[in-house]
């Protein structure tokens, strides 16, 4: 009887051990993994902090190209014959209202000075 008693508190000892070891090992097994998360969230956290840094960087550049960005050319000044141009139109209207000449003449003459 002896023999059996022994060999049920030696069981009984080994199971107790092993599921020690077992929880112990699964205890350490569940830091190790909540560790890596939490590396692997911090990492993924930087890594948005990162792009959130570039897209801003980018907006404040394209703010500033647009705050010195140069002025538009000016718009081309008008060829200098316009001035004259309108000078003799306006000489052809007065010589065509006094008669000098008709409209024909008018008519041509106009339409020679616009062709260039």
């Amino acid at each position: 009887m002896r023999m059996r008693r022994g060999g049920l508190v030696r069981a009984a000892a080994t199971t107790a051990v092993v599921a020690g070891t077992a929880g112990a090992v699964h205890h350490h097994q569940q830091q190790k993994y909540a560790g890596q998360q939490a590396e692997s969230q911090q990492q993924a956290e930087f890594e948005q902090m990162q792009q959130q840094q570039a897209y801003q960087q980018q907006q404040l550049e394209a703010m500033q190209q647009q705050q010195y960005a140069p002025p538009p050319p000016p718009a081309p000044a008008p060829p200098a014959g316009g001035a004259d141009l309108t000078a003799q139109l306006q000489q052809l209207a007065q010589l065509h209202t006094a008669g000098v000449l008709s409209d024909e003449e008018f008519a041509a003459a106009k339409q020679k000075l616009l062709a260039g």
